[in-house]
């Protein structure tokens, strides 16, 4: 008896324990995690994004870029304006204001902080939540491109 009572509740333990790995944001279809960004044009990475979420809105900051060792490893953001003019790069948001639309994500932007531009964005999460199209457009959605990121965690 008191061998079945352990295993029930390790059991229930794990249990728990998985609903906390982000795997279950996998399963739910959730945007939030880390991602790593792939460069659309070179298909090499350039940065690991962690996409968080308060009050239904994502968020995404950048914790790590992969640069040549040749290249500058702590950037600065020298085309943006404003606020974020010569900013570092790591640790910078570039991914703001999205909130859930259906299966989309929408209504916010996207900066690129190699140009220093902002652009409207949308994402999508697809493949069972291991990887995320992510759309920076003007105007409208067809007028931009899409980059995929996989996910990290």
């Amino acid at each position: 008896m008191k061998t079945r009572i352990i295993l029930s509740s390790a059991l229930l333990a794990l249990s728990a324990l998985s609903i906390l790995t982000p795997a279950s944001a996998w399963a739910d279809g959730s945007p939030v995690g880390l991602w790593k960004n792939i460069d659309d044009a070179t298909g090499k990475p350039k940065a690991l994004i962690r996409i968080t979420e308060s009050d239904g809105e994502l968020t995404g900051k950048i914790e790590k870029l992969f640069r040549p060792a040749e290249e500058d490893q702590n950037p600065k953001c020298v085309k943006c304006e404003g606020a974020l003019k010569d900013q570092p790069v790591i640790g910078m948001t570039i991914l703001s204001g999205l909130k859930k639309d259906g299966e989309e994500y929408n209504g916010g932007q996207i900066l690129d902080p190699a140009n220093g531009k902002l652009y409207k964005s949308k994402l999508t999460v697809i493949e069972d939540g291991k990887k995320l199209n992510v759309r920076g457009y003007i105007g409208m959605p067809m007028l931009g491109r899409t980059q995929t990121w996989v996910r990290e965690e």
